[in-house]
C-alpha cells in the first residue's frame, strides 16, 4: 500500500511540477508565476523529485 502512495505521489509531483516549469519559462501564460524564473527552478525540482519517487516505487514491487 506504501508503494502505490509513493507512486501517486510521484505522479502528482511529476504533473505540478511540469505545469510549473512550463509556467516559469513563459510557455504556459496566464499565472503570475508565467515567465519567473523561481517558478522554472521550483517546478524542474519538483520534477525530478517526482520522478524519482515513481522510479523508486516501481523498483521497489520489483524486489
Amino acid at each position: 500500500m506504501m508503494r502505490f502512495v509513493i507512486a501517486a505521489l510521484g505522479v502528482v509531483l511529476v504533473l505540478v511540477g511540469a505545469v510549473w516549469t512550463l509556467q516559469g519559462a513563459n510557455l504556459l501564460g496566464g499565472s503570475v508565476m508565467s515567465g519567473s524564473p523561481m517558478w522554472l527552478v521550483i517546478g524542474l525540482v519538483a520534477l525530478v523529485a517526482g520522478i524519482w519517487l515513481v522510479v523508486r516505487a516501481v523498483r521497489a514491487r520489483r524486489a
